[in-house]
């Protein structure tokens, strides 16, 4: 777990290199914000037709044998895209084609990979697994971003494309030496589900309608999507509506976004060290957590001044951190494990949607009430529909009904339910 935490924490700050610089390239190469807009699509726009079937064959080929093949592939777009910009043949329609190529790999890199750091913890420590996989890749976010301008400065746009392929072939070549944990149970179920197929037994076949009907009849699956969907398009970007925030009423400048920035990220480490310690995460909880996010999002467009939105900004990135964390930990955990892949393809189709739709969203709704308004109501529509959404859930549980037995004992009508 030390040397794939070690790794990650290479190829999270190889990729965020990546992704600014890229985003310095296009704008070099065309001079429009929107083409950078467009590239960035291209990228994800895969993960909305395709994570099914990535996430299917994750579900039936070897895991460190697809994860190993995916990062090298990886490895060899960014050499490629390397190469080209130091010849200086790279123009807008190879950038988008290998924009697209990265996106299709990691279709299946991403459902790998996650699955795989599971396999090396006992199943009682992968909520904590999940945990370190967000701190490890927040650290890289921040490293990696602040690498890319010192290493365009002074080796140039194409090393950092080169140094990005190098930590995906050092992640491919950690893989073969990781061993699974003895509690881990992935194995064990993908050897029964193969037993069970040959067979002919129900319920063991590796198709995309499976992955489909489990995500869509299981209820807390459905009430973490819609909890994370109402998070994803009324909150959470606040790269769009803090720097609008701070730039516009509270009349600061880029010096001061960064700032804010800077404290966004050191929250979301913090709450990834907190969600590290989660033993039992729950829809619950992530929901409580984000109807909390949502209040506090509501006292930051409120804020009189930028030390007030410093002093909200922290707390807000925590609970978001802490919500995230234990959301993948349900998401990774819930299903049997030979499901688990499709699961999270059907996931990153919905997350897709949401990351496609919720910043035109958002920027509609600061276009009609400003970015103050755009917070505010973003954070009311939240708590407003979480908490309603958990007081219906709450008046639908039965209440327990104390019987008596034949000592004079009370006995819970529930607990004897659940029993039987």
């Amino acid at each position: 777990m030390r040397w794939w935490s070690v790794a990650n924490f290479l190829s999270n700050a190889g990729t965020w290199m990546q992704l600014t610089v890229q985003n310095l390239l296009v704008l070099q190469i065309t001079g429009s914000a929107a083409a950078t807009g467009l590239s960035m699509s291209v990228q994800a726009a895969p993960a909305l037709f395709m994570s099914l079937l990535g996430g299917t064959a994750v579900d039936r080929w070897p895991l460190k044998l697809t994860a190993a093949v995916s990062q090298a592939l990886l490895g060899a777009v960014a050499f490629t895209t390397a190469v080209l910009v130091a010849l200086d043949q790279l123009d807008m329609t190879s950038l988008m084609v290998l924009a697209a190529v990265t996106g299709v790999i990691a279709t299946v890199d991403g459902p790998a990979c996650a699955l795989l750091g599971n396999d090396l913890v006992p199943v009682e420590d992968v909520p904590s697994a999940i945990g370190v996989g967000a701190l490890v890749h927040n650290a890289g976010r921040l490293v990696g971003a602040a690498l890319a301008g010192v290493t365009v400065g002074f080796l140039g746009t194409a090393a950092a494309y080169a140094a990005n392929g190098l930590s995906f072939l050092f992640v491919a070549s950690v893989i073969p030496f990781l061993r699974a944990a003895p509690g881990a149970v992935r194995h064990a179920a993908q050897v029964r589900a193969a037993r069970g197929r040959e067979r002919g037994e129900p319920g063991h076949d590796l198709t995309v309608r499976q992955g489909l009907l489990f995500f869509a009849r299981r209820p807390r699956l459905v009430a973490l999507a819609a909890v994370t969907g109402v998070s994803s398009v009324f909150g959470r970007n606040y790269g769009l509506t803090l720097a609008v925030l701070v730039t516009g009423p509270l009349a600061g400048g880029a010096g001061s976004f960064g700032t804010v920035s800077t404290v966004l990220a050191v929250g979301g480490i913090l709450g990834a060290v907190l969600g590290a310690r989660l033993r039992r995460p729950s829809v619950r909880l992530v929901g409580t957590l984000a109807a909390a996010g949502g209040l506090l999002q509501v006292a930051a467009g409120l804020s009189p001044s930028l030390a007030v939105l410093l002093v909200l900004v922290l707390p807000m990135a925590v609970v978001e951190s802490v919500s995230d964390t234990a959301g993948t930990s349900v998401l990774q955990t819930d299903p049997p494990a030979h499901l688990r892949g499709r699961v999270l393809g059907v996931w990153s189709s919905i997350g897709t949607v949401w990351g496609l739709g919720g910043p035109p969203a958002l920027g509609l709704l600061m276009e009609l009430a400003g970015a103050r308004g755009a917070l505010v109501t973003g954070g009311l529509i939240i708590a407003g529909a979480i908490g309603t959404g958990l007081a219906l859930r709450t008046r639908r549980t039965p209440t327990p009904v104390p019987l008596p037995t034949k000592d004079g004992d009370v006995t819970d009508r529930a607990a004897l339910s659940t029993a039987a």
